[in-house]
Protein backbone atom coordinates (compact mmCIF):
# COMPACT_ATOMS: atom_id res chain seq x y z
CA UNK A 1 0.00 0.00 0.00
CA UNK A 2 0.92 3.06 -1.01
CA UNK A 3 -0.48 6.54 0.93
CA UNK A 4 -0.30 9.10 -1.91
CA UNK A 5 0.77 13.08 -1.97
CA UNK A 6 -2.77 13.43 -2.47
CA UNK A 7 -4.28 11.50 0.14
CA UNK A 8 -1.85 12.73 3.32
CA UNK A 9 -2.98 16.23 1.87
CA UNK A 10 -6.50 15.62 2.27
CA UNK A 11 -6.12 13.82 5.73
CA UNK A 12 -3.84 17.40 6.60
CA UNK A 13 -6.07 19.96 5.33
CA UNK A 14 -9.21 18.17 7.11
CA UNK A 15 -7.01 17.70 10.20
CA UNK A 16 -6.27 21.26 10.48
CA UNK A 17 -10.16 22.51 9.68
CA UNK A 18 -10.92 20.15 12.73
CA UNK A 19 -8.55 21.76 14.97
CA UNK A 20 -9.96 24.94 14.04
CA UNK A 21 -13.65 24.03 13.96
CA UNK A 22 -16.29 26.02 15.33
CA UNK A 23 -15.25 29.34 14.20
CA UNK A 24 -15.25 31.26 10.97
CA UNK A 25 -14.78 29.17 7.81
CA UNK A 26 -11.18 28.83 7.16
CA UNK A 27 -9.29 29.94 3.91
CA UNK A 28 -7.34 27.69 1.41
CA UNK A 29 -4.62 29.85 1.65
CA UNK A 30 -4.38 29.35 5.45
CA UNK A 31 -4.92 25.50 5.56
CA UNK A 32 -2.15 25.26 2.78
CA UNK A 33 0.22 28.01 4.76
CA UNK A 34 -0.34 26.34 7.47
CA UNK A 35 0.32 22.36 6.78
CA UNK A 36 2.95 23.64 3.91
CA UNK A 37 1.04 21.88 1.19
CA UNK A 38 0.94 23.93 -2.50
CA UNK A 39 -2.05 25.61 -2.54
CA UNK A 40 -3.17 25.02 -6.32
CA UNK A 41 -2.56 21.20 -5.60
CA UNK A 42 -4.97 22.01 -2.31
CA UNK A 43 -7.58 23.82 -4.05
CA UNK A 44 -8.19 20.51 -6.43
CA UNK A 45 -8.51 18.14 -3.49
CA UNK A 46 -10.73 20.64 -1.39
CA UNK A 47 -13.06 19.86 -4.47
CA UNK A 48 -12.94 16.54 -4.28
CA UNK A 49 -13.52 16.78 -0.52
CA UNK A 50 -16.64 18.94 -1.02
CA UNK A 51 -18.15 16.98 -3.95
CA UNK A 52 -17.73 13.82 -0.97
CA UNK A 53 -19.16 15.49 1.12
CA UNK A 54 -16.40 15.75 3.75
CA UNK A 55 -16.01 19.70 3.60
CA UNK A 56 -18.90 22.12 3.20
CA UNK A 57 -17.42 25.66 1.20
CA UNK A 58 -18.77 29.02 1.70
CA UNK A 59 -18.25 31.69 -0.94
CA UNK A 60 -16.84 35.56 -0.62
CA UNK A 61 -14.75 37.52 1.83
CA UNK A 62 -15.88 35.71 5.24
CA UNK A 63 -15.77 32.50 2.70
CA UNK A 64 -13.77 29.34 3.31
CA UNK A 65 -14.33 25.83 4.10
CA UNK A 66 -15.02 23.71 7.25
CA UNK A 67 -16.08 20.60 7.54
CA UNK A 68 -19.23 19.07 6.83
CA UNK A 69 -20.13 17.00 9.70
CA UNK A 70 -18.24 16.15 12.94
CA UNK A 71 -14.90 14.85 13.35
CA UNK A 72 -15.89 12.38 15.12
CA UNK A 73 -17.92 11.28 11.99
CA UNK A 74 -15.08 11.68 9.75
CA UNK A 75 -12.46 8.51 9.53
CA UNK A 76 -9.15 8.54 7.67
CA UNK A 77 -10.55 5.52 5.52
CA UNK A 78 -13.27 8.17 4.16
CA UNK A 79 -10.59 10.85 3.28
CA UNK A 80 -8.76 8.80 1.57
CA UNK A 81 -11.36 7.01 -0.37
CA UNK A 82 -12.30 10.25 -1.29
CA UNK A 83 -9.27 12.36 -3.17
CA UNK A 84 -7.94 8.25 -4.05
CA UNK A 85 -10.73 5.78 -4.28
CA UNK A 86 -10.49 2.36 -3.04
CA UNK A 87 -7.59 1.92 -0.38
CA UNK A 88 -5.90 -1.18 -1.54
CA UNK A 89 -5.73 -2.22 -4.99
CA UNK A 90 -3.87 -4.44 -7.26
CA UNK A 91 -3.13 -2.98 -10.62
CA UNK A 92 -5.78 -1.11 -10.07
CA UNK A 93 -8.25 -3.19 -9.27
CA UNK A 94 -10.41 -4.18 -5.88
CA UNK A 95 -8.74 -7.59 -4.49
CA UNK A 96 -12.12 -9.49 -4.65
CA UNK A 97 -12.11 -8.54 -8.69
CA UNK A 98 -9.29 -10.66 -8.99
CA UNK A 99 -8.57 -14.25 -9.61
CA UNK A 100 -5.33 -16.42 -9.96
CA UNK A 101 -4.59 -19.66 -11.14
CA UNK A 102 -2.10 -22.68 -10.48
CA UNK A 103 0.55 -21.75 -7.68
CA UNK A 104 -0.50 -17.89 -7.33
CA UNK A 105 -3.85 -18.92 -6.06
CA UNK A 106 -2.88 -18.59 -2.61
CA UNK A 107 -1.96 -14.64 -3.37
CA UNK A 108 -6.00 -13.67 -3.76
CA UNK A 109 -6.66 -14.44 0.62
CA UNK A 110 -3.18 -12.96 0.92
CA UNK A 111 -4.51 -9.19 -0.78
CA UNK A 112 -8.13 -9.41 0.94
CA UNK A 113 -6.34 -9.98 4.62
CA UNK A 114 -3.85 -7.05 3.21
CA UNK A 115 -7.07 -5.00 2.38
CA UNK A 116 -8.81 -5.75 5.98
CA UNK A 117 -5.77 -5.07 8.27
CA UNK A 118 -5.53 -1.55 6.49
CA UNK A 119 -9.32 -0.70 6.51
CA UNK A 120 -9.36 -2.07 10.19
CA UNK A 121 -6.77 0.18 10.52
CA UNK A 122 -8.14 3.58 8.87
CA UNK A 123 -11.53 3.19 9.48
CA UNK A 124 -10.55 2.68 13.34
CA UNK A 125 -8.98 6.20 13.51
CA UNK A 126 -10.95 9.23 13.15
CA UNK A 127 -10.04 13.27 12.42
CA UNK A 128 -11.31 13.96 16.10
CA UNK A 129 -8.93 10.91 17.34
CA UNK A 130 -5.95 12.38 15.45
CA UNK A 131 -6.77 16.25 16.78
CA UNK A 132 -7.05 15.37 20.58
CA UNK A 133 -3.76 13.33 20.26
CA UNK A 134 -6.03 10.23 20.95
CA UNK A 135 -4.58 7.60 18.54
CA UNK A 136 -7.15 4.20 19.13
CA UNK A 137 -4.82 1.77 21.63
CA UNK A 138 -4.53 -0.85 18.94
CA UNK A 139 -2.90 1.98 16.07
CA UNK A 140 -0.63 3.18 19.57
CA UNK A 141 0.88 -0.19 20.24
CA UNK A 142 1.58 -1.25 16.16
CA UNK A 143 3.49 2.26 16.14
CA UNK A 144 5.19 1.31 19.78
CA UNK A 145 7.12 -1.68 18.42
CA UNK A 146 10.64 -1.52 16.97
CA UNK A 147 10.24 -3.02 13.63
CA UNK A 148 7.38 -0.58 12.89
CA UNK A 149 10.06 2.21 12.72
CA UNK A 150 12.69 0.04 10.46
CA UNK A 151 12.63 0.00 6.87
CA UNK A 152 13.55 -3.60 5.85
CA UNK A 153 16.32 -3.36 2.90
Amino acid sequence: MRISARADYAVRAVLELAVRQGGEPVKAEAIATAQEIPHKFLEGILGDLRRGGIVDSRRGGSGGYRLAREASAITVADIIRTVDGPIVSVRGERPTGLAYQGSAEPLLPLWIALRANVRKILEGVTVADIAANALPERVRELAAEPASWENPT
